[in-house]
């Protein structure tokens, strides 16, 4: 007799849960030093901003705040995105806009939106583990190009258009998840004219780009558009999840008409609007003018907390742990020697009480099995120096246990 599994429909048979969320229940125990999520820093939410923009939501008493709305957003967010985007260099209007609960929904429209089963879709080798097992779940076929320190390789990506062809390429070219590289605008540029040339189209993820360590502003692939048939080849998205808070679910997607009358399709027939409620919070929220302070807040309480890992890891790992110093985001992208499998160290990490995410979980193909992502967004300078430690403690069972072996 048939099981439930022969139910399943073939895009989720043999589908697994996302490491990262399953890592996530060790942040809420207070013995454990978590590296492991992608989490902004509750500590640096304005509760004060957004409770006063919650707070006149409610004294509106606008009934329209909990009712069915359009499915590409409220107006009065829509504007404001715009307002937003400017300071990133796009030029967009309010019809070129879809606002979407959070930015994973933005990548869930777009699969849909774009690709069928047996297309290809490319992603920088390593990259963001949710949009992969989001474009595996369309059917279509996943193949990774070349990564490293600064970004995406061109050239590669470059040698495997010639081929043949591909429907599209997804990439987070500023302070990437997992790896923090940021791509040159003269790699940005030539990715543009590749899309054009090739015709294909990229899927711009931009989830951390405000979050920068530098004063140099690493303008969005999109804000290079120069043509509507340019927009026809690039779908940008961000969010408001690592900059203001992320349980508003609230992120949005800038594009041409043509490819947004697609996406608002695909929407309705998924959750029919992003929660109106939501949308007003935040656009309480912008016409305060509190968000780009707060930006700047984050950014320079993230910059320090990343020098505090930093610090304790060169402190107590004995160059075991090695890594490039990003200049934004949220994460540290880390090795360990030739060898040795950060898959095995983080079991010894458990027992040691501190938790992080294996590399291995962000690669397509055959992964690097030596690396490993480290968050820092939620260390404080005591907890940066207990994981260090920890980590130390980790590395001296785990070469134990591999000397017995």
């Amino acid at each position: 007799m048939a099981g439930i599994e022969s139910l399943f429909a073939k895009r989720i048979q043999g589908s697994q849960s996302s490491i990262v969320r399953d890592l996530l229940r060790y942040s809420k125990m207070p013995n454990i030093v978590s590296l492991a999520g992608g989490i902004p820093a509750a500590d640096m939410f304005d509760m004060e901003g957004i409770n006063a923009a919650l707070n006149e939501v409610i004294e509106s008493k606008e009934v329209s705040a909990y009712q069915y709305s359009t499915t590409d957003g409220e107006l009065v967010l829509q504007e404001e995105i715009v307002k937003l985007i400017q300071d990133r260099g796009i030029d967009a209007a309010c019809d070129e806009i879809v606002v979407t609960s959070g930015s994973q929904q933005g990548l869930d429209l777009i699969s849909r939106t774009f690709l069928d089963e047996g297309d290809v879709i490319l992603v920088e080798r390593p990259t963001y583990l949710a949009a992969i097992q989001g474009f595996k779940l369309t059917g279509a076929t996943v193949e990774d190009i070349e990564g490293g320190p600064e970004g995406l390789n061109i050239d590669a990506l470059e040698a495997r258009l010639a081929k043949g062809p591909i429907k599209a390429l997804y990439i987070v070219p500023t302070f990437a998840n997992p790896t923090g590289s940021t791509l040159s605008l003269e790699k940005r540029e030539r990715l543009l004219k590749l899309a054009m040339a090739h015709n294909f189209v990229i899927f711009e993820d931009d989830p951390y780009g405000e979050i920068r360590f530098t004063d140099q502003l690493a303008k969005p692939i999109y804000s290079l558009v120069k043509s509507e048939e340019e927009k026809e080849h690039i779908v940008y998205l961000s969010s408001f999840s690592k900059v203001l808070v992320p349980g508003l679910r609230l992120g949005f997607i800038v594009t041409s008409r043509k490819i947004r009358e697609k996406i608002v399709i695909c929407k309705q027939s998924v959750d029919l609007h992003t929660p109106v409620l939501s949308q007003l919070i935040v656009a309480n929220y912008l016409k305060s003018g509190r968000l780009q302070p707060r930006i700047k807040e984050i950014s320079k309480a993230y910059q320090e907390r990343c020098q505090h890992l930093i610090d304790s890891l060169e402190k107590h790992t004995d160059g075991k742990i090695t890594f490039e110093a990003p200049t934004g985001g949220m994460f540290l992208w880390a090795k360990l020697p030739e060898g040795m499998s950060a898959t095995e160290l983080l079991k010894h990490a458990i027992d040691a009480e501190v938790v992080f995410v294996p590399g291995a979980a962000f690669y397509v193909g055959t992964p690097e099995d030596n690396t490993l992502r480290l968050s820092f967004a939620t260390v404080t300078e005591e907890s940066a120096e207990e994981a260090g430690k920890r980590l130390a403690l980790a590395l001296k069972n785990y070469e134990a246990a591999m000397a017995k072996a």
